[in-house]
């Protein structure tokens, strides 16, 4: 897969040739998320996942992809969306050191325990995950973090009670084979690293809302009365949300 694991620190020990790598050794290695510059050829990185920009990401068989824009019109979440709920995985800035993610964790949690009936720390595969949830019946969400170098992933999953379990395992699955692309730009710490939209996205969504402008600008034309105006944060939309099938 021409993919390895590049050394961060200072250290002057040689590292193994690939033909001195052990099986268990180069299994270890492969763990990911991984870093862009742990791939040999970066395009390789871009193979079987969705480009976007800081993070990529690979998706479920048969998932759609879900597309929030703020008020300027610029991506601010890209949802994974399973028949299970969906999950979304973003990248920030973060020290060299690892850290930053159980203190957002802490305030995670602080934060859930002012709405939600029932918040806990479980152990996950990288460390802690804050669950806040209402109880058998309700909906569940669930923050999974990840320390890398000089960033940190957070992946926020959100769905039923009853089909969390299983939406939090396509989300881990997906986690351990998304790559981060940090760039070389100075950024205070938590400052969340850009998402650029593939092309054939951005365009679909161009269109969307120039579509809703369009009929918004006829409906004011024939005088008809003012329709209400969805903010661009809400799900369902069709100037906020894009729906991609990427799955298969």
């Amino acid at each position: 897969m021409a993919l390895r694991r590049h050394r961060k620190d200072n250290s002057t020990e040689t590292p193994a040739e690939p033909d001195e790598v052990t099986p268990a050794e180069a299994e270890d290695e492969l763990d990911g998320p991984f870093d862009i510059e742990d791939f040999d050829d970066p395009a390789v990185a871009a193979l079987a996942r969705l480009d976007l920009g800081s993070v990529l990401i690979p998706t479920p068989e048969g998932g759609q992809v879900q597309v929030e824009v703020n008020e300027t019109g610029v991506p601010s979440a890209i949802w994974v969306v399973t028949p299970n709920g969906r999950f979304s995985i973003a990248a920030y800035a973060a020290p060299k050191s690892a850290g930053l993610w159980r203190e957002v964790a802490s305030e995670l949690a602080d934060s859930l325990r002012k709405g939600a009936p029932q918040v806990s720390i479980e152990d996950g595969p990288w460390g802690r995950e804050v669950v806040g949830s209402g109880g058998e019946g309700s909906a569940v969400v669930r923050f999974i973090g990840v320390d890398g170098y000089r960033w940190m992933i957070r992946c926020v999953v959100n769905g039923p009670f009853e089909q969390i379990g299983a939406l939090a395992e396509q989300a881990r699955n997906a986690l351990a084979d998304t790559v981060v692309r940090r760039g070389d730009t100075p950024l205070p710490v938590r400052t969340p690293l850009p998402v650029q939209l593939p092309e054939p996205m951005a365009a679909q969504l161009r269109a969307a809302t120039e579509q809703a402008a369009a009929q918004q600008q006829r409906a004011t034309a024939q005088e008809a009365p003012p329709q209400p105006v969805a903010r661009r944060s809400t799900p369902g939309s069709a100037m906020q949300q894009l729906r991609t099938i990427t799955g298969g």
